[in-house]
């Protein structure tokens, strides 16, 4: 197999200033889903079991259903101390990362993104890699961080979610070959498809009921939203779209799906599923956000109900014109 050589030059830049660092920021985007969350514990653990002082941060609360993994307790909301070294995780660009490094550019960028802007100093950025955890499962053992049983834990988690359960097109047989040797590692599969991808409680269940009583079917488009009084009814108290939006794909003949999910009288977060390579990371990318080829997002300054006819509209015309 061809190694890249400027990969190689980038990782042997971060190989070095890993093990020269002795305080590590790891930090994550706003609003994590499985990805961020697992990427961030697993490589938190692998770094501090090779001796090393980390702080995982994340600026925003995580959802629920990610706190049976070993370490998530050690997540906090802000740095506490200086760093001489800052890695983000699984961000496309600064501006997710929730108001951190305003004064200082990132050491390590670590991510998959196809719409990642290189921010950093040292930018590991694979796009091929089906979840930003891929990538650290093959580097973290290079830098001279062998993984852990709770560290691949983590990173198994991150996979399965990011893949939707080995759902998404992008799975390949070398994706099972890597959760086999993470198996052999002691990670429980069948225990973590559970807790990641199965198990509800009974308020995300509920604000599911409320999503979904409003699910409209149209030409290849299913959409529907998630109110904040949606949530204060369910008793629902993050602001994620509690796994709707990757439930909204599998409804039949659908071609794209979209959420829209109401984060304050004038922002709503916006996102796209999509099968058969329709690349919504395009129409992300019209409204000031990105992502992948069947997953994108973006958060827009507008009320959900005057955004909604807008971008409704546009994904019709979307899939109309790649299709």
């Amino acid at each position: 197999m061809m190694i890249d050589p400027n990969l190689l030059s980038i990782s042997t830049n971060i190989k070095h200033l890993l093990q020269q660092a002795e305080h590590i920021h790891l930090v994550s985007h706003i609003r994590p889903d499985g990805d961020a969350i697992g990427s961030l514990v697993g490589m938190g653990l692998a770094l501090k079991a090779g001796g090393k002082k980390v702080e995982m941060i994340l600026t925003d609360n995580f959802p629920n259903r990610y706190r049976f993994l070993k370490g998530i307790e050690d997540i906090q909301r802000a740095p506490k101390k200086p760093a001489d070294l800052t890695v983000t995780l699984d961000c496309s660009d600064l501006q997710r990362i929730g108001g951190l490094f305003k004064d200082r550019q990132p050491d390590i960028n670590i991510d998959h993104h196809i719409t990642n802007e290189k921010f950093a100093k040292n930018n590991l950025v694979i796009t091929s890699a089906v979840a930003t955890a891929c990538i650290l499962v093959d580097y973290l053992p290079e830098w001279g961080f062998p993984l852990e049983p709770d560290a691949a834990s983590a990173l198994t988690m991150a996979i399965l979610t990011d893949t939707n359960g080995f759902r998404t097109p992008n799975v390949t047989p070398e994706i099972f070959r890597t959760i086999a040797n993470l198996m052999e590692l002691g990670v429980d599969l069948p225990e973590i498809y559970y807790q990641a991808l199965v198990r509800q409680s009974v308020q995300t269940s509920k604000l599911w009921g409320l999503a979904l009583s409003k699910l409209q079917k149209e030409n290849g488009l299913v959409w529907t939203s998630i109110t904040m009084q949606d949530r204060k009814i369910a008793k629902y108290h993050g602001s994620d779209d509690a796994e709707i939006t990757n439930f909204l794909i599998s409804v039949e003949d659908s071609k794209v799906a979209l959420l829209f999910n109401e984060q304050s009288d004038n922002k709503t977060k916006v996102s796209w599923r999509s099968r058969n390579m329709v690349d919504v990371a395009q129409l992300a990318k019209e409204y000031g956000g990105g992502g992948h080829t069947n997953a994108a997002g973006a958060e827009v300054n507008e009320p959900l109900d005057q955004v909604a006819p807008i971008i409704i509209t546009s994904t019709k015309k979307f899939i109309i014109d790649n299709t």
